[in-house]
């Protein structure tokens, strides 16, 4: 299952409907504070815990996707060297070159590498005994997003200059010198603040939020389910009924939430080469 049910369904697990009065816990954000393994006890840190654990297994994950898809790479590919041939056509004919042109090439190799970790980090949430998908963790959409930030400066200053660059991104083109004092801290407010917090913050929030939903269905299940229920044969069926509907309800949602994982991997590589592109082309 993708939530953590063994985690959210421990702490009442005798808590049923139709059972001695007990209501129904919903799961909360603790589900994304594991208990540290080891704890340095440095201020403004969690310690090493799970989310290093699944950030190594996806980084596994995504290296051995290239590793077993072009270790030998053919002029007719193979099955896996078809689908990897795919996924870089994809990438390059939808991303790359729509958001930056021929010149997008050259980022194809980085956004190819991006959109296979963040995916695989997104799955994490629905491999069994891992279920943390490691993008709900603020901290690692924070380091992908600012990395892409000071590229978009790098990449802007080396083709522009750092004046160019700068003036690109605080001046738009063809508005009157009168409105500047307006316009100046509005532009580096939006490109310099703005611009990273939403590109992090984007990914981050959706993963947290199927996650928890995730987790709401698979302990809305756990609960409704009470065949010997107390209060008679008949309760005992309507909560298996409405615990399969629950059941329902999860596997839907978790085909859902893959295919959201992939969409926010996409989404996270579209940005970050129209954010490159715009650094190329200079003024707005």
């Amino acid at each position: 299952m993708g939530a953590d049910v063994s985690v959210v369904a421990a702490s009442e697990s005798s808590c049923k409907i139709f059972g001695d009065g007990c209501g129904f816990e919903a799961p909360s954000v603790s589900l994304f504070f594991p208990t540290p393994w080891l704890d340095f006890g440095l201020p403004g840190t969690s310690g090493l815990n799970k989310y290093y654990l699944v950030a190594v297994v996806a980084l596994l994950i995504a290296a051995a996707f290239w590793y077993f898809t072009t270790r030998k790479s053919k002029v007719v590919p193979s099955r896996g060297q078809s689908v990897a041939e795919l996924l870089v056509t994809f990438l390059r004919d939808q991303v790359t070159r729509t958001a930056i042109g021929k010149e997008g090439d050259k980022f194809l190799p980085l956004m190819v590498t991006l959109f296979i970790f963040i995916f695989s980090m997104n799955v994490m949430g629905l491999i069994p005994g891992l279920q943390l998908p490691v993008t709900s963790n603020l901290a690692f959409p924070a380091v992908l997003a600012i990395f892409i930030f000071l590229l978009w400066n790098i990449v802007g200053i080396r083709r522009h200059g750092a004046a160019g660059h700068f003036k690109a991104r605080l001046i738009p083109s063809g508005v009157p010198l009168w409105i500047l004092p307006i316009v100046v801290p509005i532009e580096a407010l939006s490109n310099f603040i703005i611009r990273p917090a939403t590109h992090m913050i984007r990914l981050f929030a959706t993963m947290f939020a199927g996650h928890l939903l995730l987790a709401l269905f698979a302990a809305a299940g756990f609960y409704m389910f009470n065949p010997l229920s107390e209060m008679g044969a008949g309760f005992g069926a309507i909560s298996v009924g409405y615990s399969a509907m629950a059941l329902l309800g999860f596997l839907v949602f978790t085909g859902f939430e893959l295919f959201i994982m992939a969409v926010q991997a996409y989404v996270f590589v579209l940005l970050s080469s129209i954010y490159l592109g715009e650094a190329l082309e200079g003024a707005h």
